[in-house]
């Protein structure tokens, strides 16, 4: 398919097609709040009616019935040819802090060529708009491949039910090529093909001392403070360069070919862009190291949220009893995330202060990083598809993000994968007002009503 023809089809339903992406927004479907767990079950059921209605045989299927569903989903293949799996997660970040948002946070607004809402882009916007292309092709007429759909509610808290599932599922999800849309273009906005992902593991630290509250007049010097215990605990994970200091961490990491550095490095990166975006430089991690490897090609170690004593208005003058600590790595390819976590363990465990306990805990993750050929046969199919969509031509990206079932869904299925996402920064997923331009929006559509005709 064309994509002046997928172009032509999306300006004839531009109405329903925008009509059912704000239905699908209005789900709050946060998949690591229990309080939600309905929510996510209605969304998954719109989403098989939706999936009903293109030819697939769609299901949801429920691993722990306390955890949000996973929806299966099958279209036979209109020829012989490559059968595709469409990953994605309809979960999505909590919204706190709720009074930031200019706009309810689940109920999409369309301002300024952009629509407002949680998920929008991350990924919602993404997995949505490239099904909305395989639907062009659908309702066009084209040869379309075996196409497998399965759309997690769990990826923002790492994917327990699916990854428990994956294993079982395997004949159902068997495919030559895994298709996701859950990334960016390149800094510079050209369309850009990723080729390796970081692996993720996160858990939480507790540094209990006395057995309650103490006053810091009466117990000041003498008691062991969680507070400060922490913050020398968590000051001991890097070292004066913001190198990581944990012994063995960084064992067997691979550094990037001079391919995959010069590939890297035409992203268009810049720094004053980035302060520009975010406030400030990219000046965090090791010094002496170029921000695109110490983003894409290196690991980290960050602190996520320190919680601990008294933080409202006045004073209270207090040695709090406990304080915790939430932790994520960001792990590069080679690195094992069981052999991480033991170097972890062991270093937590050696610097816990004098008095204290410390317990590690809510360890999920655990999913190592890869990297993809740059000249596979799959990956000269959608770069001639997205030269197409920029004079630039078509940027290749080492993501310093994580999507950890992929790698595992790779494993299992055996299939290629192409993960094309049409994300920004300016979109600010994660965060207060999320948006994605429809613009971008129409562009996955583009993507998809040519790449799914493109691999029959």
């Amino acid at each position: 398919m064309t994509k002046e023809k997928v172009a032509a089809w999306f300006d004839a339903n531009r109405a329903s097609v925008l009509k059912d992406y704000f239905e699908l927004l209005r789900f709050p479907t946060i998949g690591a709040d229990p309080a939600h767990l309905a929510d996510c079950r209605g969304c998954a059921d719109w989403i098989v009616n939706f999936l009903a209605k293109l030819g697939f045989t769609a299901e949801v299927v429920t691993g722990n019935p306390a955890l949000p569903p996973v929806v299966l989903a099958e279209r036979p293949a209109d020829a012989e040819g490559r059968a595709v799996l469409v990953y994605g997660h309809y979960d999505v970040q909590p919204v706190d802090p709720i009074d930031l948002w200019e706009t309810p946070p689940f109920e999409p607004t369309e301002r300024d060529g952009r629509v407002y809402a949680r998920g929008a882009q991350d990924d919602k916007g993404q997995w949505f708009g490239l099904l909305q292309g395989l639907r062009a092709a659908i309702e066009s007429g084209e040869p379309l491949p075996t196409v497998r759909v399965v759309l997690e509610g769990q990826e923002e808290s790492g994917s327990g039910v699916l990854s428990d599932l994956a294993f079982d599922l395997r004949r159902r999800l068997a495919a030559d090529v895994l298709l996701v849309a859950d990334t960016s273009k390149a800094a510079n906005g050209r369309p850009a093909i990723v080729a390796g992902l970081r692996g993720v593991i996160h858990f939480t630290v507790t540094l209990r001392g006395p057995k309650y509250d103490l006053h810091s007049g009466q117990h000041g010097g003498m008691a062991p403070n969680p507070a400060q215990g922490m913050a020398e605990l968590l000051a001991s994970l890097h070292d004066a360069n913001g190198a990581i200091a944990v012994k063995g961490f960084c064992d067997d990491i691979t550094e990037p070919t001079e391919v995959e550095f010069a590939l890297a490095t035409e992203s268009g990166f810049d720094e004053n862009a980035y302060r520009d975006e975010v406030g400030v430089l990219p000046v965090g991690g090791e010094r002496g190291v170029p921000a695109i490897v110490r983003n894409a090609f290196r690991p980290t170690l960050e602190i996520n949220g320190i919680h601990t004593g008294y933080g409202g208005l006045g004073s209270k003058t207090i040695i709090p009893a406990e304080a915790l600590a939430k932790l994520s790595c960001r792990l590069v390819p080679n690195q094992s995330p069981a052999h991480v976590m033991e170097c972890l363990e062991k270093h937590i465990s050696d610097h816990c202060p004098r008095g204290m306990t410390v317990e590690i805990s809510e360890v999920s993750g655990c999913e190592p990083g890869f990297r993809l050929p740059v000249d596979s046969p799959v990956t000269r199919i959608a770069r001639e598809i997205l030269d197409g969509f920029d004079g630039r031509g078509t940027a290749f990206v080492w993501e310093g993000a994580s999507i950890p079932i992929v790698a595992k869904l790779r494993q299992i299925t055996g299939a290629a994968p192409l993960l094309v996402g049409f994300g920004m920064q300016e979109d600010r997923i994660h965060c207060p007002n999320e948006s994605f331009s429809l613009e971008r929006f129409r562009e996955l559509i583009l993507w998809g009503g040519q790449i799914f005709g493109a691999l029959a």
